[in-house]
């Protein structure tokens, strides 16, 4: 996970046209994708929107420079968080039908009905294009400057601070750890050879996890009191200076956000006329 944290960050100092844009632009866009997504009541509707909610994405992500690849395993990182939830779906009834049709009959009087599984989908539609968006927001653009957006957005002073040093001192706690990590490497220490004793292992890890956290309570220690030696109290907090947006980023916004409200709501309009 450390890591992956690392990495993350690393392919946010790319160069392309979508890592250029401000963070104010990339957060808009991806909140008004997910609220849009969300929005769309639970029917068949979600689809066509889903689709081309996607083809949207897949024209952002190729803007980005950033390898497929990339985004493939990010989301199958996610998979066993949001997959479960959407496999359990098919077992259950739910609120947005009346009739129900059994597909399949399994043991101990457990069925899987067919309006289940149409809602399963309709949810995966659903997370996939969230999920999607926060991957290409968090892969284009830097913590900082995601935090820095989110302030000139109105993002509180107080929650600005707080997540300011949280992602600076993360970053501390990953060198620690990978510091560490290297340290016992040089040692030829692996956790998952099977050759060393299944105690010295686990006390290892112990001795590991603990000497990592009293690094980091120390360093904790050690940036709080230069904090303070810095005039750090109980009215600090970070300056953010202001930055207009371009006329390229302003007209971006603007057609995306477009784009963004104008497709769900002719596609649900088609489908009640139309049906």
């Amino acid at each position: 996970m450390i890591e992956e944290l690392f990495f993350i960050e690393k392919q946010a100092y790319h160069d392309s046209f979508v890592h250029r844009l401000d963070a104010r632009v990339k957060i808009i866009l991806a909140f008004a994708v997910i609220i849009a997504i969300v929005a769309v009541p639970y029917s068949t509707v979600v689809y066509p929107v889903g689709a081309l909610f996607f083809l949207f994405f897949i024209l952002l992500w190729i803007l980005s420079r950033v390898s497929p690849v990339v985004y493939a395993k990010r989301l199958v990182m996610i998979v066993p968080i949001w997959g479960v939830i959407i496999l359990f779906q098919i077992f259950f009834k739910n609120k947005y039908y009346t009739q129900y049709d059994v597909l399949w009959s399994l043991p101990l009087g457990i069925n899987i009905y067919a309006q289940s599984v149409e809602f399963a989908t309709i949810l995966a539609v659903k997370f996939l294009i969230c999920i999607s968006f926060i991957i290409l927001l968090s892969s284009t653009t830097k913590l900082q400057d995601m935090l820095q957006g989110a302030s000139r957005l109105g993002l509180p002073a107080e929650m600005a601070l707080a997540l300011g040093m949280m992602i600076r001192y993360l970053f501390v706690f990953g060198y620690i750890f990978r510091k560490i990590n290297e340290t016992l490497k040089t040692k030829c220490f692996d956790a998952f050879d099977h050759h060393l004793p299944y105690r010295y292992r686990l006390r290892q890890l112990g001795y590991t996890i603990g000497t990592m956290f009293i690094r980091s309570y120390e360093q904790g220690e050690r940036v709080y009191t230069s904090m303070l030696c810095r005039g750090y109290g109980r009215e600090s907090h970070l300056f953010i200076a202001s930055k207009p947006l371009k006329h390229a980023e302003w007209a971006f916004l603007l057609v995306c956000m477009a784009f963004v409200i104008i497709t769900p709501v002719v596609i649900w309009w088609n489908a009640i006329h139309f049906l």
